[in-house]
């Protein structure tokens, strides 16, 4: 067997509080809705607890607040084999939670709208990841998001970029991203209406079809301001990635029962990463994340909902096994 990567996630903690109503209230209106849960998120954890799912070797990077929601959002890790032990406990500030609204409609189709609160995501200093400088060489690739300061990603970013170690900015949720940054990323992955804010270029569709000349304009673009590699999220779509050599566009899986949204773009994203630190082409690796965020949007809540190699395996094995021959192969 291959030596399993081992991945660096810098990022954000939440505490999703979820309910699920048959429609999304309007202003100063209430409406009652159908249930209630809690799961363990953030854009960080849940990007390095699919990667352990699918066998990397993951340390986690982030800070919480000395609450039971952070407690229980470590432990979540833990349970996956992350190594935790650079997470930190902020006594000022709280854990960040995640106000996660799921409308249900009659025809079975989920929308959602989320809320973060911050919190002690944004309470980590320059200083806290200081000792990065130098044990980013340890690792095979890094994975940013949005959700943590922007002076912290571009740090990390630095690091990594002076140590060859190849980094992922997952360019949620939509802010302004600076060229100095973009110039030190190997990949850059934003949904179509986070590329639409960072490019002026709207992603339109045709039908069923996504317009592929909208598509090649955004990743031109942002390989015009310095990004390697550009990987964007379609939805319904599937995703598009592309550099100056390649581009390819790989459909969503079809037939899929969305239960819940939330953490797909995640799942998706950890599992590229993944998967292309296992040493899996670049276009095998975008429709084996297509199948991880299928299978994450069939079960309820984002943690809870991030398959294993072997789930993605057997769906993979349902659907396409000429997919599934990218995973064997990395695996020998």
């Amino acid at each position: 067997m291959m030596d399993m990567p081992k991945i660096l996630v810098v990022g954000s903690f939440v505490k999703d509080l979820i309910v699920s109503t048959p429609r999304f209230p309007n202003a100063g209106e209430t409406v009652l809705g159908n249930s209630f849960q809690t799961a363990s998120g953030g854009k960080g954890a849940n990007q390095a607890i699919q990667a352990a799912r699918l066998g990397a070797h993951v340390t986690m990077v982030g800070k919480v607040g000395d609450d039971v929601y952070g407690r229980e959002m470590i432990s979540s890790c833990l349970e996956c084999g992350i190594d935790c032990s650079r997470v930190m406990m902020d006594d000022k500030a709280p854990s960040s939670i995640g106000n996660v609204q799921l409308q249900i409609g009659q025809d079975g189709k989920t929308q959602n709208r989320i809320i973060v609160v911050p919190g002690a995501n944004m309470a980590i200093q320059k200083e806290d990841i200081r000792f990065l400088e130098t044990e980013i060489a340890n690792y095979d690739m890094v994975l940013l998001q949005l959700e943590i300061p922007m002076e912290i990603n571009e740090l990390v970013a630095e690091y990594a970029y002076q140590k060859n170690v190849p980094v992922m900015l997952n360019s949620a949720p939509s802010a302004q991203i600076s060229d100095c940054l973009i110039s030190k990323l190997t990949y850059i992955s934003p949904n179509e209406y986070e590329a639409a804010d960072l490019t002026g270029i709207r992603i339109h569709r045709n039908g069923q079809n996504v317009n592929e000349k909208d598509v090649k304009a955004v990743i031109h673009s942002l390989i015009e301001r310095g990004a390697q590699n550009v990987l964007i999220t379609l939805g319904s779509m599937g995703a598009a990635f592309g550099n100056k050599k390649e581009f390819y566009l790989c459909p969503a899986v079809k037939n899929v029962s969305a239960v819940d949204p939330t953490g797909a773009g995640d799942s998706f994203v950890g599992a590229f990463c993944t998967l292309v630190s296992m040493g899996i082409d670049y276009e095998r690796a975008v429709s084996i994340a297509n199948y991880v965020g299928a299978l994450t949007v069939s079960h309820m809540g984002a943690q809870p909902s991030l398959p294993s190699l072997e789930q993605v395996k057997a769906l993979i094995h349902e659907r396409d096994d000429d997919v599934l021959l990218g995973l064997q192969k990395a695996a020998v």
